[in-house]
């Protein structure tokens, strides 16, 4: 039998969840289904990712490589993906500076600590995090007309920080900005 393996990542964060094979079949069933099918190489079986567990995985695209043996599965996970229930098999593998950004600030949503300035921002509603973006964008442009390139970084990093404040208040990611992103490359 011949088996692909299929990197399958989050599409929305970009996270890589897991390695697994497929075969015609199972790429056939993924297609139709619009969830992910895998052959199991312990089982020697069709596995139907989530059948038991009910951590399915929406396809929302399948990317073949340049030389058509291997597949890059973007899914949208309906709970972890590995089965020691960590959200990835590659717990090792540190996330991208925005998500990892983004995980924090999600963090500190739920558990509102005590002494954090994100706390005190989602505590103070939409409309403080609102001037704070304001107040960043203004010093964005104030340090894009100078000529001192740490102080925009400084500043970009300062308004990035911010946005991701709002984006987790309203339950926005990094993923679905760069999707909005890709529409408008076309």
């Amino acid at each position: 039998m011949n088996l692909t393996p299929a990197i399958v990542r989050d599409a929305r964060t970009g996270e890589v969840l897991t390695l697994a094979y497929m075969s015609e079949e199972s790429l056939q069933k993924t297609l139709d289904s619009g969830e992910t099918w895998f052959w199991s190489r312990s089982r020697n079986e069709l596995w139907h990712k989530g059948a038991t567990s009910g951590n399915t995985q929406r396809v929302v695209h399948i990317a073949r490589d340049c030389d058509g043996d291997a597949l890059l599965v973007s899914v949208e996970p309906a709970g972890p993906a590995c089965h020691t229930g960590a959200t990835s098999c590659f717990a090792d593998v540190p996330a991208l500076p925005l998500e990892r950004l983004s995980r924090v600030l999600r963090d500190r949503y739920e558990k509102r600590p005590d002494g954090s300035y994100s706390t005190y921002l989602f505590n103070e509603g939409r409309d403080k995090i609102l001037k704070k973006i304001g107040e960043e964008a203004t010093e964005v442009v104030i340090a894009g007309k100078g000529n001192a390139r740490e102080r925009l970084v400084s500043e970009l990093a300062d308004l990035v920080f911010h946005l991701t404040v709002l984006m987790v208040d309203e339950g926005v990611t990094w993923g679905e900005v760069e999707g909005e992103l890709e529409k408008r490359a076309r």
